[in-house]
């Protein structure tokens, strides 16, 4: 029960106890907004998450993670599109054209290194927004509207705002439970060794490649499940959630709120969703006021928000 004296349990506590609360508080001050808000930025952490398994345990900056949020969108578009909106169906092909993505992208740019991975990630996720906005069957680069949310049964209405909130809101804990298993189990600590010295882990026996490759499918799997969701809330899906910007945003997301940290991901994404929130209320140009707090942030903070509450004597 030592944990309990750790200021970073207490503050991830806090994070989820909002996020668990917020439809509550809404309801109280009269602002169901915030609602759709929270909604949204718990999905945003579903794919910071997933992008911190690669980028702050396995030291993957991948620049066009944001692919895989789009794909699982327009998996749930295109099927509803064509009239399949069997709730199952989607997710399966939502998570599965994911993994199938990731797993082409992840075999070819894990062959590169530094700079090199960088870039060739971001050129393989442009190439599947032009794909997009050439597919005018599915509106191209206007978008397409979904008439109706993914369909489950009688157990679960996606409908229902509370049910989708809370949905959400389960999805995101088990995706924090699982990235804790993968990087905490003998897998986790092979990908996290390779980020340290990756000849060394090679020189001990470690296929190192087929590692990465397969924590990179990982993560392009989760974020698909949460472009799955983001279809549901939104019922609209764009080419702009594949574009190079937003995949900056999920790293914008981990940076702020801490790199290869557990809930720095959820940190980043609720400050993310409250200053654009707030700060584009004020001027068209918000993004130009992320750049210096993201400068400050690395000068003054490099292990992000959550680095501030972290442990020293025991890290995690």
């Amino acid at each position: 029960m030592q944990y309990l004296t750790y200021p970073r349990f207490w503050f991830g506590m806090v994070l989820l106890g909002v996020c668990a609360l917020m439809p509550v508080i809404a309801t109280a001050i009269d602002e169901p907004f915030y609602i759709d808000m929270f909604a949204r930025m718990m999905i945003w952490a579903i794919a910071a998450t997933s992008l911190n398994l690669i980028l702050g345990y396995g030291g993957m900056l991948s620049f066009g993670h944001a692919v895989y949020l789009g794909v699982g969108a327009y998996s749930v578009g295109i099927l509803a599109y064509h009239d399949i909106n069997n709730g199952y169906i989607q997710l399966v092909v939502a998570m599965g054209a994911s993994a199938l993505i990731a797993t082409i992208f992840g075999a070819i740019s894990l062959r590169t290194r530094g700079v090199y991975f960088i870039m060739i990630t971001m050129a393989l996720a442009q190439m599947v927004y032009y794909l997009s906005i050439s597919a005018e069957q599915y509106g191209s680069d206007d978008g397409l509207v979904i008439y109706g949310r993914s369909a489950f049964g009688g157990w679960l209405d996606l409908d229902h705002p509370m049910q989708r909130y809370y949905l959400i809101f389960a999805v995101l804990v088990l995706c924090i439970l699982f990235v804790w298993r993968v990087v905490n189990s003998r897998f986790g600590m092979v990908v996290r060794g390779a980020q340290s010295n990756e000849t060394r882990m090679s020189a001990i026996g470690y296929a190192v490649f087929g590692y990465r490759l397969v924590c990179f499918v990982i993560a392009g799997t989760i974020c698909g499940l949460a472009g799955f969701l983001s279809a549901n809330v939104e019922k609209f899906v764009s080419p702009d959630m594949i574009h190079w910007k937003a995949s900056g945003e999920l790293i914008f997301m981990v940076v702020i709120g801490g790199m290869g940290s557990l809930l720095g991901p959820l940190a980043g994404a609720m400050i993310f969703a409250v200053l654009s929130e707030f700060l584009s209320r004020i001027t068209e140009h918000w993004h130009i006021i992320f750049g210096p707090l993201l400068v400050l942030i690395v000068l003054f903070a490099r292990k992000g928000i959550d680095g501030l509450f972290a442990n020293k004597a025991k890290p995690e």
